[in-house]
């Protein structure tokens, strides 16, 4: 059987130390531990990563073995962005979070995990979202928060 692969943004994993957040961003990684699931850390989460706490950048230096999967912006991905900004999805200032899901999108996950209410999980931008993915050839992408994917 086919492991759900599962794109995780920053929120997700700086979730794993925030009370509000830690124990479904905990539980989804522990899910991929125990070979359930993948989950696809991309190089925008690295970048995003530069600047946190060590303890959560030492967390995703720690996330390795073939249930984590690197996954890698690419001029397809940075279109799709551009795509979604074009359809005013989320304003230029939030392009990253744009760039999250055109990226998770590309890479065919099958849902992106975001504690990101405001421009990602948010039920008028995933329809907007998927709208501008249909429009320009790709599939829809589920996104939800981990509470619901645990």
């Amino acid at each position: 059987m086919r492991l759900p692969r599962i794109y995780a943004d920053t929120s997700v994993l700086g979730g794993c130390f925030d009370i509000e957040f830690a124990e479904e961003s905990r539980s989804l990684i522990r899910m991929a531990r125990e070979e359930r699931a993948v989950i696809l850390l991309s190089d925008l989460l690295a970048e995003e990563l530069e600047g946190s706490p060590l303890e959560v950048q030492q967390l995703v230096a720690g996330l390795a073995g073939p249930s984590f999967e690197r996954a890698f912006s690419s001029e397809e991905s940075a279109d799709l962005r551009d795509a979604y900004l074009r359809a005013a999805v989320v304003g230029r200032k939030h392009a990253p979070d744009a760039h999250h899901i055109a990226l998770a999108t590309v890479v065919r996950a099958d849902v992106v995990v975001s504690w990101n209410f405001r421009h990602i999980v948010h039920w008028d931008r995933i329809r907007l979202f998927n709208a501008v993915n249909l429009r320009e050839g790709y599939p829809p992408i589920e996104i939800r928060s981990p509470r619901e994917v645990i």
